[in-house]
């Protein structure tokens, strides 16, 4: 797959709550996964390294509502701006959250995603 299908295909499943779809077809085994500093899941390598952060995101809170902008290419990266609803489970504070995802995509999977986003209240 090109880079622009990725993209379009990432940002549909996304958009339908189908992100599953993104790590069985899109994403290549030896993902890496990069959050910001200080993050608990900072960096994450592989698909069982996803799957635990992913189950992490899912103890920790809940999401009432995403929506996945249209994305931008530049040769083999694209990125896309991720917006939820979502309600912190332990402390049961609600906010809208915003990240920028940058992707880069290698022989036709994603190899590596960085997310950026505000850390401080």
């Amino acid at each position: 797959m090109k880079t622009q299908e990725i993209a379009n295909n990432l940002v549909q499943w996304c958009n339908e709550g189908e992100e599953q779809k993104c790590y069985e077809q899109l994403y290549s085994p030896d993902i890496v996964s990069i959050e910001m500093e200080g993050s608990e899941h900072q960096v994450s390598k592989g698909m069982d390294a996803i799957a635990k952060k992913g189950e992490w995101w899912q103890e920790n809170f809940e999401v009432h509502s995403a929506k996945t902008s249209e994305p931008t290419i530049a040769d083999n990266w694209f990125s896309v701006r991720h917006t939820m609803d979502i309600t912190h489970k332990p402390s049961g504070q609600r906010s809208t959250m915003e990240e920028l995802g940058v992707y880069e995509v290698k022989d036709g999977k994603i190899i590596k995603e960085q997310f950026f986003y505000n850390t401080e209240e």
